[in-house]
C-alpha cells in the first residue's frame, strides 16, 4: 500500500506527533510523512533498489445494548507502519506499532531481509510510473462523528425499544449496536507516488427476536442496521428498530417446503453477494492462479444482453470510493460488463504483468460498483419483482459459504417466502437452494428498481429462472 517523491527527511519524527492533528486522531499527516520519509530514506541507505511505507492510525467507538441494558463499551485505537522493500525482483514486507527512528529502521531491514531471501519474481515490483494518480481528488470521505458512549447508548436503546414495541410477539432481543469509526493514512513509494486521506464509516443495527406462544413456541430471528460515513445520513433508531422487527415477525410461522425446481429471487441485500461472486471470479488473484470458473471470459457474454456491470471510484462519499488504489494507481470510471459481456478485470500491478495486461487501479479491491438491467423500470419495486416471479421461492436470508469459485458451484442454506401468482403465500426455512454461477448470472430474468447499496456494491432485487431448492 504505497504512494510523488519529495525530498526525504526524517525532521517530522522528531517534532510532536501530535502536532497538526485534529478530530481526535492521535497523529498528524505531517508527522506520517516523516514516517514513510524515514523508512524510505533508511532502505535505500540499506540498498533497497525500491520501496512503499505507509502509517495508518484508526480510531472508533461501538458501543452495544440488550434488553434495555447497556451490554459493552469498547474504544479501540491502533496505529501501524508498514514497509515494503524490493531487492530486484524480490519483495519483503514488515510492519510495526512502534514508531520511534529505532524501531522504523528494524522494520525495513525486516523487511529488506526477507526480500534478500526470497525468491526471485519477474512480475513483483512498484506500479509504472505512468499508472500513478497524479490528481488526488477530494471524494469527502471523512465525516468524524463526536459521539460520546452515552449518547451512543442513547441511540442504541432506542433502536432496541422501537423494534420492541413494534408488537407484543418481539419477546427478545439478540441487542442492538452503534458504532462510530475513523482511520487516516499517508502512503509514499520510490515510483514518485505520495498520498493519505482521512475516511469515516458509522453504523447502527438491531437484532430482534419475535415468537409465537404455545407449548413449541416458535422463534424467528432478523436483523436491520444502517451504515453510512456521514452519521447524520444513516436512518433513524426508530426506523431500524420497526424494520427489523418487521422482518423478524413475517417470519412467524416459518415451514418447509417440498424438493422442488423454481424461479428465485434473491432479496437486492443478498443479490450484492452475486455480484460479489462475478468479483472475485474476474479478479487478477484468481485468474492468475487459474482458480477460477470465468477464465479467459474477457469479451464473453457471461450474462443476458440486458445486463451492465459499472464501476466509479469518485463518487462522493461513496463506501466504495478512492481517490487511488492500495499502490497509488489512478482509477477511472468504466464499464466491466457490458450487454452482458465482460469488458474488463479487476487487476493490481502484480495480477496484471502474471496475466500480461494491464493493472486496472483494483489493488485492494472494486470501486463502488452498479449491476444494472437495461429491462428494468422505475416501478418495478418489490411488489412487482413478486409478481415477476410468479410461483417460486423469494429468499431473504443465506447461510453458510457453499460457494465453489474453481467451478462456480453453488450450495446455500436459505430462508424466505413462498411466492404464488405473485403474491407472498408463507415463509420457510430450512431449505437449500442450489445451482451454478454460470447459469445463475446466465439465468438473471429481471433486476429490480429496488436498489439497495450494500459496501461498495448496488443492484436491486434479483430474479434467476431456475434453482434447484432442497427441502422436505
Amino acid at each position: 500500500m504505497m504512494k510523488k517523491n519529495k525530498p526525504l527527511s526524517t525532521k517530522a519524527t522528531s517534532q510532536s506527533p501530535n502536532a497538526q492533528a485534529h478530530d481526535g486522531f492521535s497523529y498528524s499527516r505531517d508527522y506520517f510523512e516523516g514516517l514513510v520519509d524515514s523508512a524510505l530514506k533508511h532502505a535505500k541507505k540499506i540498498g533497497a533498489t525500491d520501496a512503499g511505507a505507509e502509517a495508518s492510525e484508526g480510531c472508533g467507538l461501538s458501543v452495544s445494548v440488550r434488553k434495555g441494558e447497556l451490554e459493552t463499551v469498547e474504544r479501540n485505537r491502533d496505529k501501524s507502519l508498514g514497509v515494503t522493500v524490493y531487492v530486484g525482483h524480490r519483495r519483503g514486507n514488515a510492519s510495526t506499532s512502534d514508531f520511534s527512528e529505532a524501531a522504523i529502521q528494524q522494520t525495513v531491514q525486516a523487511a529488506f531481509d526477507i526480500a534478500r531471501f526470497t525468491a526471485e519474481d519477474p512480475t513483483a515490483g512498484l506500479p509504472d510510473e505512468a499508472d500513478i494518480a497524479q490528481v488526488h481528488p477530494d471524494l469527502d470521505l471523512f465525516h468524524p462523528w463526536a459521539i460520546q458512549s452515552e449518547g451512543a447508548a442513547k441511540l442504541a436503546l432506542a433502536c432496541e425499544e422501537a423494534a420492541l414495541q413494534t408488537s407484543r410477539r418481539i419477546t427478545n432481543s439478540e441487542g442492538a449496536g452503534v458504532s462510530a469509526q475513523q482511520s487516516h493514512f499517508f502512503s509514499a513509494h520510490t515510483h514518485g507516488f505520495r498520498g493519505g486521506y482521512a475516511s469515516s464509516r458509522h453504523s447502527m443495527s438491531v437484532a430482534p427476536i419475535a415468537s409465537l406462544p404455545g407449548k413449541n413456541a416458535e422463534m424467528q430471528r432478523d436483523a436491520w442496521y444502517t451504515s453510512m460515513r456521514d452519521a447524520t445520513e444513516m436512518a433513524t433508531p426508530e426506523a431500524v428498530g420497526r424494520y427489523a422487527a418487521e422482518r423478524a415477525l413475517s417470519r412467524l410461522g416459518s415451514r418447509k417446503i417440498p424438493t422442488t425446481e423454481c424461479p428465485v429471487l434473491f432479496e437486492s441485500p443478498l443479490a450484492a453477494g452475486l455480484l460479489g461472486g462475478f468479483v472475485q471470479a474476474v479478479s487478477g488473484g484468481s485468474l492468475y492462479r487459474k482458480s477460477s470458473f470465468l477464465l479467459d471470459s474477457m469479451g464473453k457474454q457471461i450474462f443476458p444482453k440486458h445486463i451492465d456491470i459499472s464501476e466509479d471510484p469518485h463518487v462522493l462519499r461513496g463506501k466504495g470510493s478512492s481517490p487511488f488504489d492500495d499502490e497509488g494507481v489512478r482509477g477511472l470510471r468504466r464499464q466491466v460488463v457490458s450487454r452482458g459481456r465482460v469488458e474488463a478485470y479487476f487487476l493490481s500491478s502484480y495480477s496484471a504483468r502474471k496475466l500480461g495486461m494491464k493493472t486496472t487501479g483494483n489493488a485492494g479491491g472494486s470501486h463502488n460498483l452498479i449491476l444494472s438491467s437495461r429491462l428494468t423500470r422505475s416501478g418495478d419495486d418489490l411488489k412487482a419483482m413478486l409478481q415477476k416471479l410468479g410461483t417460486g421461492l423469494f429468499v431473504i436470508e443465506l447461510m453458510g459459504q457453499g460457494v465453489n469459485y474453481v467451478t462456480g458451484d453453488y450450495s446455500r442454506g436459505a430462508s424466505g417466502f413462498w411466492v404464488e401468482n405473485g403474491e407472498i403465500a408463507f415463509p420457510v426455512d430450512e431449505i437449500t437452494i442450489a445451482g451454478n454461477l454460470k447459469t445463475m448470472f446466465k439465468g438473471i430474468e429481471a433486476v429490480g428498481s429496488d436498489a439497495y447499496n450494500y459496501g461498495a456494491k448496488t443492484i436491486g432485487s434479483v430474479l434467476i429462472n431456475r434453482m434447484k431448492v432442497a427441502g422436505s
